[in-house]
């Protein structure tokens, strides 16, 4: 669509600013109720901090105009709804001034494309799944017929599987790495299977642990079943990964305390493929893993990171320095951290 002119967008709101906050205001409540559908009226005054008198007559509104569907289970938005909302996307955005901290974020990190949600994470649950909604969309408009997409595990790409809309694309969607000891509904296998079943396609499997001896891992790559899913592994067009902090995700992984002590020691802030970085993107330390390196990325045309939070803003920036990393999905809280401590170095 053509996204309103900042320049009319500033004129509206010192005319008629109340129409702004108006529009902003009803946005949040579709854009919300898309998250959380189908809901109640209390429930949804609740998240959204306001009274059920006061939401009572926006969803009166909202109803009438055929935006959204009072029913006995709850609220949900009609279609003509989620047009608009997807419609108002990017006006809202240029409002908030989103579309312009996507642009120096781009700057900062060296990046192709950033994607900002407004919250943060670490403070509302359904922040990450605006990410994820918002990484599910992006992923739909950058997918190909029979392209091979690949994805790590982690709580926020599991949002993505959540929040991606049913397709016929025949992808093939493969794990990029093993799994990594935690709950079969954040690992990447299960997220590689929701995913090619929401997009009409195909997956395959990875079944190797996290942490290997060199033994361990030879005789996993030997395997010809292992060696025919690393070649479509390197064949991938797409790549979408999480990040995570380091020393949680060492912790996660069990590693010897006497490991996780020496990562801590050097400096690693961000993990990332089974790659620890510091602060600048140095590697101090690469775990033995069966699935994509970061040798590999750089023969691959779009890789995505999903993450956000103010927690995981040094993170965001280390992988950003030290990995091949060209689009980024993210918060507003993340975003305002790294940009802040740009803006903090510079006054130093």
């Amino acid at each position: 669509m053509n996204v309103v002119p900042t320049h009319l967008l500033e004129l509206q709101q010192q005319l008629v600013p109340d129409l702004i906050e108006m529009m902003k205001k009803r946005y949040r409540i579709l854009h919300h109720l898309y998250l959380t559908q189908p809901i109640g009226r209390r429930a949804l005054a609740q998240q959204l901090n306001t009274t059920e008198r006061i939401l009572r007559a926006e969803v009166d509104f909202l109803k009438d105009q055929g935006l959204i569907v009072v029913e006995t289970v709850g609220m949900h938005l009609t279609e003509r709804g989620i047009n608009l909302l997807v419609q108002l996307a990017d006006v809202i955005r240029e409002v908030e001034g989103l579309a312009e901290k996507e642009r120096r974020l781009a700057e900062k990190l060296g990046l192709q494309e950033v994607h900002i949600v407004a919250g943060d994470a670490d403070a509302d649950p359904l922040v990450k799944k605006a990410i994820g909604h918002a990484a599910a969309e992006w992923l739909k408009k950058t997918l190909r017929q029979d392209d091979i997409l690949a994805v790590t595990g982690g709580t926020t790409i599991a949002t993505v599987a959540e929040s991606i809309s049913r397709a016929s694309l025949g992808v093939e969607v493969l794990p990029a790495r093993g799994g990594v000891g935690e709950n079969m509904e954040f690992q990447a296998n299960t997220i590689a299977s929701r995913i090619a079943a929401q997009l009409g396609g195909t997956y395959r499997l990875l079944h190797a642990p996290d942490v290997l001896s060199d033994e361990a891992l030879q005789s996993l790559m030997s395997d010809p079943q292992v060696q025919d899913t690393l070649h479509r592994l390197r064949s991938a067009r797409i790549v979408l990964h999480g990040i995570g902090q380091a020393i949680p995700m060492a912790k996660r992984r069990r590693l010897p305390e006497s490991r996780i002590e020496q990562i801590e020691a050097h400096g690693a802030i961000a993990e990332a493929f089974g790659y620890y970085f510091d602060a600048m993107g140095n590697i101090v330390h690469a775990m033995n893993t069966v699935g994509l390196r970061l040798s590999d990325l750089k023969h691959i045309e779009r890789i995505s990171a999903v993450a956000g939070g103010t927690s995981k803003a040094e993170a965001i920036s280390a992988v950003a320095y030290g990995s091949p990393l060209q689009v980024l999905i993210t918060d507003e809280a993340a975003a305002d951290a790294i940009l802040g401590q740009t803006k903090r170095e510079i006054e130093s």
